[in-house]
């Protein structure tokens, strides 16, 4: 079995040194795509309401223009079974 001496325990501390520090950076790189991902999605949902407000206006006035529409035809209807003069 191989003896552990002072040299053996520093190499096998600066191999996980090395390796924490890439964690270190790639975890970094993964926080900031987040981050990035994060911001995306926010503008995504704003953008869903602000559709959904516009479609809300437009079925407003659809309906508005519907309603006034079956007014007349309701006049024009009643117009035809009074006299004219």
């Amino acid at each position: 079995m191989a003896e552990v001496t002072n040299e053996l325990l520093y190499e096998v501390l600066r191999s996980i040194h090395a390796r924490m520090d890439k964690l270190d950076t790639g975890l970094s790189d993964l926080r900031s795509e987040m981050i990035t991902m994060r911001g995306a999605i926010v503008t995504v949902q704003q953008d869903v309401h602000h559709i959904y407000s516009r479609l809300d206006r437009v079925d407003q006035r659809l309906d508005r223009i519907e309603n006034r529409l079956e007014l007349r035809e309701l006049a024009e209807a009643q117009a035809r079974f009074e006299p004219h003069p």
